[in-house]
């Protein structure tokens, strides 16, 4: 049986994305730094928090830095509780006017989510599939770059204060995959660097990780709604027909051949 493994786009094996919490007046030099890197990654904000004390963006500056960034907006919810303590209803109530109000501000569609606190188990899991949100980021890192098996328990890599960050960037980089796609998931709070006094970090991290021919840089969002167009394709049973319903391209490899089916075209072998 022939061998099929998912490539991001342009058939590259390797994705980089991050997701940085709470909608902070840092996140404007972590922006600036993973765009001079051509890097993107995802902001998740609790709008019921604009400007509640620093070092919180008000609403109007959070609206500025993020719109047209290239940046991807999610859900942290209104109010950064634990969301599993809570009653359902409200856990609801914390996701869904979180969204309401991120779709209002962005003019988009708000699908992800960072869960704040941590705080998630399978009653909260069920609360976003109902709100429409596609993914959860926890902060259960795993030093692992294999795509999520649970979307809403998406778990990230590492912290950018994990002492095995450019150990893990090396691997990711020069280590063999065998094949499988691969993505390095980096997590935070921008307010950390300060804190820390170690812009350093990121800024290593970045030059090293950023501007690369091979690898794909991609929000939380657009990772996912990359694979969930690679999971439509259609594979006949003999394996030598391939149809993409979908609206974009998608790239996959059999065996050492390398293919790009475009939306609605049938590749036949």
């Amino acid at each position: 049986m022939p061998r099929i493994y998912l490539r991001f786009p342009e058939g590259k094996k390797l994705a980089v994305t991050l997701s940085y919490d709470d909608g902070v007046v840092q996140d404007r030099r972590l922006i600036e730094i993973l765009q001079k890197n051509g890097m993107k990654g995802t902001f998740n904000v609790n709008t019921g928090m604009y400007s509640m004390y620093y070092p919180r963006l008000s609403r109007e500056d959070a609206i500025s830095l993020y719109k047209n960034s290239g940046m991807e907006v999610a859900v942290h919810s209104v109010n950064h509780p634990y969301l599993a303590m809570i009653p359902t209803n409200l856990c609801t109530q914390e996701i869904l006017l979180d969204r309401k109000n991120l779709e209002e501000d962005f003019a988009c569609l708000i699908r992800g989510l960072a869960y704040p606190n941590n705080s998630y188990n399978d009653n909260v899991v069920n609360v976003l599939k109902q709100c429409g949100i596609v993914y959860g980021r926890t902060t259960d890192s795993n030093h692992g770059y294999l795509l999520p098996e649970d979307w809403h328990r998406w778990h990230p890599t590492c912290h950018h204060n994990d002492p095995e960050l450019m150990e893990l960037a090396r691997n990711f980089i020069e280590g063999e995959t065998y094949g499988k796609p691969s993505i390095f998931y980096l997590w935070g709070h921008s307010y950390e660097f300060d804190d820390h006094n170690n812009w350093e970090v990121i800024e290593t991290f970045a030059e090293y990780m950023g501007n690369r021919d091979n690898v794909w840089y991609a929000t939380n969002i657009e990772i996912y709604d990359y694979v969930a167009a690679y999971e439509q394709l259609l594979f006949s049973l003999d394996e030598k027909r391939v149809y993409n319903p979908t609206n974009r391209n998608v790239y996959f490899q059999i065996d050492d051949k390398h293919y790009c089916i475009k939306p609605g075209e049938n590749l036949l072998d």
